[in-house]
């Protein structure tokens, strides 16, 4: 349908389309020196070592937990209140994935004091999610991991430009960090990712792993710099395009303003719900100024009224959405696991997203007001 105000819109400057243009008549369609350009100019974004670029986020979650040896017999800790995609990257190692509790109904990032409770011998790996863009407490959970020699993910999908309290950059506190480049995010391309680290070793892992272990790809032999390849390992076609690599480094030229125009939004999207009864402000105003601003959820009294003010708001023309947690997944929930993370649970129950990307004022009021109306 044509939504009023959508959940989001994707705005594409001059300067993304002239990225794009300059690829297809370069002639070089996929993993050559736009990739490499993306590669340096991101791992300098957030203060990294290395970046390796991917197809999606879903591929560097693999590929990271691949990376940290992560296979058959083990355990890896997730949230329960994340995207699928997150859990979805450690099983496809074969490891069991271990649901994690959420801090609280208005932090639904993961606990460390739950991680620690469910560490067992078995566990490799934690994966830290800084949900819609907020920061988890990756400093607690970097902890827990290094005093029990734990390799730390994390899975900052919905977090490009999001930051801790003292400036660092989310993804670069854990031993990996994974980022998407998909439609909704601030550096949309369609579809991509890319996997930071510090660790010279795990970069090089991921690197040959996104395409299928060769010891050379076809730009080095293009450049007379191999002549040939060996195949090292069982590795993948993740590799990214030089269309969406451009278009990546484009957007991420402009990610700054893009955030504070988001940034802008939601302050004003809080300063106009803080009154508002029978809602809730998840985060605190502090976290406003360090977040990457995916989305902005909002916690309703309950799912009965959670889906009774969407489809008000869905009959006015206003988009919005929520995340189920997976406990909820028939994947991820036999019947002695669903309703085992209350926390975690009583979010997904209760939240509902609204529509953010740089809003005019006028739309602002526009979902204030229907929201204001559906609760009323």
């Amino acid at each position: 349908m044509s939504w009023r105000v959508p959940l989001t819109e994707i705005e594409l400057a001059e300067s993304d389309v002239e990225a794009t243009m300059g690829v297809l008549e370069s002639g070089w369609l996929t993993m050559g020196p736009r990739t490499q350009q993306l590669e340096r100019a991101f791992a300098q974004s957030v203060g990294a070592e290395h970046a390796v670029a991917v197809s999606s986020c879903t591929a560097a979650l693999h590929l990271a937990c691949l990376a940290a040896g992560v296979g058959q017999g083990d355990e890896v800790i997730v949230p329960a209140m994340t995207f699928v995609a997150t859990a979805h990257g450690p099983r496809r190692c074969g490891a069991e994935v271990v649901l994690g509790e959420s801090v609280s109904v208005t932090d639904p990032n993961l606990d460390p004091a739950d991680v620690v409770e469910r560490i067992t011998p078995h566990t490799k790996a934690v994966i830290a999610v800084h949900l819609c863009g907020y920061p988890a407490d990756v400093d607690g959970l970097r902890s827990v991991c290094a005093d029990r020699d734990l390799f730390l993910i994390e899975d900052c999908a919905q977090a490009a430009g999001g930051r801790m309290a003292d400036g660092r950059a989310l993804g670069s506190v854990g031993d990996l960090g994974c980022f998407s480049f998909s439609s909704k995010t601030l550096l949309g391309v369609g579809e991509g990712g890319i996997v930071v680290t510090d660790d010279a070793d795990l970069a090089a892992r991921v690197g040959s792993l996104r395409s299928h272990a060769m010891t050379s790809v076809t730009w080095d032999r293009h450049r007379g710099h191999a002549e040939t390849y060996d195949v090292t390992d069982l590795g993948f076609n993740y590799r990214i395009d030089e269309v969406r690599a451009a278009l990546a480094h484009a957007r991420l030229t402009r990610l700054e303003p893009e955030l504070a125009r988001r940034r802008d939004v939601v302050r004003a999207y809080r300063q106009r719900l803080a009154a508002l009864e029978g809602l809730e402000l998840p985060y605190d105003d502090g976290a406003v100024d360090r977040s990457g601003h995916f989305a902005f959820p909002v916690l309703l009294g309950d799912r009965s009224v959670r889906d009774r003010v969407r489809a008000y708001m869905h009959d006015r023309g206003i988009q919005t959405s929520f995340y189920p947690s997976l406990t909820q997944f028939t994947a991820y929930a036999p019947s002695d696991v669903a309703g085992t993370r209350p926390r975690a649970e009583e979010f997904a129950d209760r939240h509902c997203v609204l529509p953010l990307f740089p809003l005019t004022e006028t739309r602002v009021e526009a979902v204030v007001a229907e929201l204001s109306d559906a609760l009323g």
